[in-house]
């Protein structure tokens, strides 16, 4: 895999907030991580901080190729 990974770090929360996180996170389909990290990029973007656009990752299956998974015939 090509893709670098992402920084691993403690955060401690009042539960409240992470209880509000966590409802506009379920509304929007997203994990508690997914919506911090795009409420950051948000409020980073309202200051007029320029960021790379986050590295979109592959959804679903691999495709079928050449390689371990395939059955072999014969």
């Amino acid at each position: 895999m090509s893709e670098t990974p992402k920084k691993p770090f403690a955060l401690r929360l009042d539960p409240a907030l992470y209880d509000a996180l966590q409802r506009c996170a379920a509304g929007e389909l997203r994990s508690v991580n997914a919506q911090i990290e795009l409420m950051l990029r948000e409020g980073l973007a309202r200051r007029g901080v320029k960021l790379a656009p986050p590295a979109m990752r592959r959804r679903g299956r691999p495709p079928k190729g050449e390689g371990a998974n395939e059955e072999r015939e014969g």
